[in-house]
Parts: C-alpha cells; structure tokens; sequence
C-alpha cells in the first residue's frame, strides 16, 4: 500500500482548501495505507483529521527542505506519492524533498506561471513529476465514487444557504470560514 501527502496551501490564504481535502478522501478511498495532510490553517488539519487523515502536519516554515523533513519525522519515511495541490512554490518544492527516491509528485494545485524546482534533486532520486488538469475526465469516477459512498464529502459541507442569502454565503465563504459553502437554488 502506498503512503500518500497531500500538501494544501503553505501561503498565507484566506481561502479554505476542499481539493486537498477531497484529494485526501480519494487517496484513501483508492487504498492509501497512510494519508498526511500539510496545511497552514489548523481547523483544515482538524476537518482533515476527522475525515481520516492519519498525520497532520501545521506548515510554519517556508524552507521546503525543513517542512520535507517535518514531515519524514511524523511519518516514519518519505511517501511514495505526493499529491500538491495548492500551487504554492515553497509546497511544490516541498512536494519534491518529502517525496521518497522513485517515488510520484502530481501536482494539482495551479499556481504561478513559473516556479523554480529542486530539479537535480527530483532527477538524481528518480521522483517523477506529473501534472494533471484536475477536472478533465473524472467527473463520471468522482460522481461514481460519491454515489456509492466510496468518498463521503458531507463533513466538507460546513454552511448551508437558501438562494435569498446568497450575499451572505459569498461573505462567508471571503472571511475563509467554511470549506465548502452550499447554496440552495431550489428555495428555503
């Protein structure tokens, strides 16, 4: 089984993170014997914790070295894949050191344009660096896995608004308060 790390933002953001969450519910629903979670907001390690995430790991440096190594400490080893889903430079590095020799790095998140990458490292360990445009082809996977209670984002649903309260949601949603801020469009 693999040992999987997600890494969610390592910028300061106001902007709470639902892929790395629903990417750590797919690493475990797939067969991830173990999921650690990275985040600079403690309540999105705590979701991540009761949603089943075996290690949480609260970023306070932005040395990616120094986070990768965190990171080994808490999980015995370097996972066999990283799946970065913030587009942050410091978490895609970071995404790089923590990642074991032959092991993968999917990088999720989009961030800039261009970002400089330990390179030499990833090359001379074997870590191979792939991209995915995360919505092309895994809406009928997603829909099915969700549907069969494989993944189970309900706990992700932390507001729930009528249409009418539409500003307030948005609101809600600005001041980072919920992860996943629902609208209901069918009426109270």
């Amino acid at each position: 089984m693999a040992t999987w790390h997600a890494t969610t933002p390592t910028l300061p953001t106001s902007v709470s993170s639902p892929i790395g969450l629903v990417t750590q519910l797919t690493a475990k629903a797939a067969g991830a014997s173990e999921v650690c979670i990275t985040d600079i907001d403690q309540k999105i390690l705590d979701i991540a914790k009761k949603v089943g995430a075996d290690y949480t790991l609260l970023v306070k440096s932005r040395d990616a070295k120094e986070v990768a190594e965190q990171l080994e400490d808490l999980m015995g080893e370097k996972a066999e894949i990283t799946i970065e889903c913030s587009g942050a430079a410091p978490s895609v590095q970071t995404a790089i050191y923590a990642t074991q020799p032959g092991g993968r790095v999917m990088l999720v998140g989009l961030g800039q344009a261009e970002v400089t990458l330990p390179i030499v490292n990833a090359a001379v360990r074997e870590v191979d660096i792939l991209g995915v445009l995360r919505y092309v082809n895994c809406y009928p996977t997603a829909l099915s896995m969700v549907a069969s209670g494989k993944v189970d984002v309900k706990p992700l649903i932390t507001h729930r608004f009528n249409l009418e309260e539409t500003l307030q949601a948005f609101e809600t949603t600005a001041r980072g308060e919920g992860i996943k801020v629902m609208i209901n469009c069918g009426g109270s």
